[in-house]
């Protein structure tokens, strides 16, 4: 494998700052496009596109703050994000580094998925709605309530923990979107864990001591479990 910063062009001038892995071999490889939690482009999501990379997808993860002073972009796109209203300028972003992925020679841009978390769970999910991906991965984001901005979405493997009292209920909003869409899909929640169950501990300590109601925190075994459900849920709708 092999991994490195990378300037993705924008539609309308300038770059935004990724990292991406690849596979060993010339491929082309299947792709993914991972969206980041609220924390940014850290270590965490590098090692995320690391283990999609060590499963044979080339992975990039675009850098959603990268507009301008960091504090202001967090809170346009969080504001977004919460809201169930996506800004058009996210997923232009990610729209971006969708073409990006696919341009690589190394990349078969007929095979590419998103996978988001958290704050990116949501944008994964509306991306999904967009075309361009064939299918989704969206742990622990939120879901519109209008059923109608994923009349198109493509199929999505859902993850989230029973203790995270926020977003859990975000699960059978979309379970319910998607049967009556007709969308394949795997939703599953899992007990005794709570928010960001997939992702090593890098939350600022402050944030340990404020009651959010989320339980965020890495747990092993259902992360491993929800690695599983997602290699083989992009095995199936994604590679094949």
């Amino acid at each position: 494998m092999t991994a490195e910063p990378v300037s993705i062009p924008l539609a309308g001038g300038g770059t935004l700052p990724g990292f991406l892995a690849l596979p060993d071999g010339p491929g082309p490889h299947p792709g993914v496009v991972v969206l980041h939690e609220i924390f940014g482009l850290n270590r965490d999501i590098e090692r995320i596109a690391g283990r999609f990379a060590a499963e044979g997808y080339a992975a990039l993860a675009p850098d959603l703050y990268a507009h301008g002073n960091k504090a202001l972009c967090l809170t346009r796109v969080l504001a977004a994000a919460v809201s169930g209203d996506a800004e058009r300028r996210t997923l232009d972003d990610v729209e971006d580094a969708r073409q990006y992925l696919a341009a690589r020679p190394e990349v078969d841009g007929r095979r590419l998925a998103v996978a988001g978390f958290c704050l990116g769970g949501g944008f994964a999910l509306l991306f999904a709605a967009k075309g361009g991906v064939k299918a989704a991965s969206v742990n622990y984001g939120v879901v519109p309530k209008d059923r109608a901005k994923l009349q198109s979405v493509c199929p999505v493997v859902a993850s989230y923990g029973a203790l995270d009292k926020r977003f859990a209920p975000q699960a059978g909003r979309l379970e319910a979107h998607l049967a009556e869409l007709g969308v394949a899909h795997d939703v599953k929640v899992y007990e005794g864990v709570g928010h960001a169950f997939l992702s090593f501990d890098n939350a600022p300590s402050w944030m340990a001591r404020i009651e959010t109601g989320m339980r965020a925190g890495y747990h092993e075994a259902e992360a491993e479990d929800a690695w599983a459900r997602i290699l083989a849920f992009f095995a199936e709708h994604v590679v094949a």
